[in-house]
């Protein structure tokens, strides 16, 4: 077989073997100290339980509308822990009614026109890749609908002009990172946001879940790269103005970044771009220490040399990731541009980097090519892989009985050495209480002058047919142990409706009413992706 898989992470043929999986089994007994990890047999799609559909598409949208239930199945989760471990049983009773695929803007309206007519919740669908439970209906508010619409954006995409005075260009929602980027290659550009869903995740996705990207410092958050959207909503369309700054009121663009779609539909954007960098500088440093790490993280987030990567990797994140097996913490660092020789920035950053404790592992590397430097070879051709194979191993991972997930935050420098203290015992203490104990591995994916973005993995051995009670338990204690710490919910994986409890907690409660105030104006009947941001 080939093509997405229907459960899992990905593609099928991307799948590890057997042999594969029983490796993996080997590496998480050792990780976790559980019991042996076991090869489940497989999930057949024929053996998926898809149920029958309560409402149709209108003979108007029939053209854009599909109810096969393996489409409807495919639009069912997103790819969250409980997603897989769901996806895995066969249980895709999240299932839409039915699959809507609009070619435009006047499609989009003609399906939004009908989901709030006839009562039907419109859950608008990029890439599929939520791992917050931002893609279904939860269950017990399904009843309030007459059905439920999957919008997918697909047919959404294309780079449809390109501004190359002012660095900027026009795109559909629909468009998937590895298709923006080879078309922006074609004219020596690039959108420079790689978040780690890059390979199927889309534009507008990105955009109404506020993604972050790969990059330390700069330039990473989608935020950073708006520079207009188009929106459909039930109301209307709404098309900001290009502009590279404003002060006229509060920007109107602002309202639909982190949207999830609840505020309406993202159709387009236009997007701020870069040359594709030439000059690259790359080194790795080690240190003792973690704390010592964290502190030269934040010497270099505050010195104003805004490294490309940052990335702090703590003892058991280096050993889950096979980056070091020494029990050192792992600072990978890298420079990049378009216009000047990145060495004299990274030898200053790893002046810092020694004033803290650290010893240089391997580099400095420079180039002044088009090649990436550090992507293929020593730890950070390690991490590199890592990273971008991290989604596929979960999802191994469930298919031998261990629960894995990861959960991300960011706080103030003052607060983090007790933050992370605090965080960590949080979960160490609930893994403890269900599986018997666990790992849990720390990493920083972002630095800022203010503070860090620590990124957290926990690993346990499951029990088979309870592990969503489990998860949810580590899950509820790590996010109630950010939210008393002072962290925020979410750095850069959206909302949905697994973040929604600290969520409702962390935003001030006057905003809240505003977002519902916004809500009711442009969504009256409430259809669009409800349960999101708010009710």
């Amino acid at each position: 077989m080939s093509g997405p898989s229907l459960w899992a992470w990905g593609t099928v043929e991307r799948f590890p073997d057997d042999a594969g999986r029983r490796r993996l089994a080997t590496m998480a007994r050792a990780l976790t100290g559980g019991a042996d990890a076991a090869l489940l047999p497989l999930p057949r799609d024929e053996d998926a339980r898809v149920p029958t559909a309560r409402i149709a598409a209108p003979a108007a949208l029939a053209e854009l509308a599909s109810a096969a239930p393996h489409d409807r199945a495919h639009h069912a989760h997103g790819r969250a822990y409980p997603d897989l471990v769901r996806g895995f049983r066969g249980d895709f009773g999240a299932a839409p009614d039915v699959v809507l695929r609009p070619r435009d803007a006047a499609e989009v309206a003609a399906c939004l026109d009908w989901c709030s007519d006839a009562r039907v919740a419109c859950v608008p669908y990029g890439g599929g890749t939520s791992v917050v439970g931002g893609v279904e209906v939860a269950a017990e508010r399904r009843a309030d609908f007459a059905g439920v619409a999957s919008l997918d954006l697909e047919r959404l995409d294309g780079l449809h002009e390109v501004d190359a005075v002012s660095l900027a260009v026009r795109a559909g929602a629909g468009t998937r990172g590895p298709a923006l980027e080879r078309a922006l290659a074609a004219h020596g550009l690039t959108l420079r946001h790689y978040p780690q869903s890059f390979e199927h995740s889309t534009l507008g996705g990105w955009i109404a879940t506020r993604a972050g990207g790969h990059f330390a410092t700069g330039p990473t958050h989608i935020d950073d790269f708006v520079e207009a959207i188009t929106a459909v909503t039930p109301r209307g369309v709404v098309a900001t103005r290009r502009l590279p700054a404003s002060g006229a009121g509060p920007a109107p663009e602002r309202l639909w970044i982190g949207s999830e779609g609840a505020l309406g539909v993202i159709t387009e954007a236009w997007m701020r771009v870069q040359r594709k960098p030439r000059f690259r500088a790359a080194a790795t440093v080690k240190y003792r220490r973690f704390d010592d790490a964290a502190s030269a993280a934040r010497a270099l987030a505050q010195s104003g040399l805004r490294p490309a990567n940052c990335r702090v990797l703590d003892p058991a994140e280096c050993l889950l990731h096979q980056v070091a097996l020494d029990g050192t913490t792992v600072m990978l660092l890298g420079f990049e541009s378009a216009d000047h020789d990145q060495g004299p920035a990274l030898a200053r950053a790893l002046e810092l980097a020694a004033d803290h404790g650290g010893t240089v592992a391997s580099g400095p590397t420079i180039s002044d090519d088009a090649s990436e430097v550090g992507g293929g070879a020593g730890e950070a051709g390690t991490w590199k892989k890592a990273f971008v194979e991290a989604p596929y191993l979960q999802s191994a991972l469930v298919s031998i009985g261990v629960m894995a997930d990861t959960f991300e935050t960011a706080c103030t420098w003052d607060r983090f050495a007790s933050f992370h203290a605090a965080v960590t015992a949080a979960a160490h203490d609930a893994l403890r209480r269900t599986v018997g104990g666990g790992l849990v591995s720390c990493r920083f994916t972002h630095v800022y002058p203010d503070g860090p973005a620590p990124y957290y993995t926990f690993v346990g051995p499951a029990k088979v047919g309870d592990e969503l009670a489990a998860w949810r338990e580590v899950k509820v204690a790590v996010s109630e142990a950010l939210h008393a710490a002072g962290g925020t919910i979410t750095h850069h994986h959206a909302v949905g409706r697994t973040h929604r409890p600290w969520y409702d907690r962390e935003r001030p409660a006057l905003f809240g009413d505003v977002l519902r105030a916004a809500k009711r104006a442009l969504d009256p009947a409430g259809v669009l992706n409800p349960g999101v941001l708010v009710d």
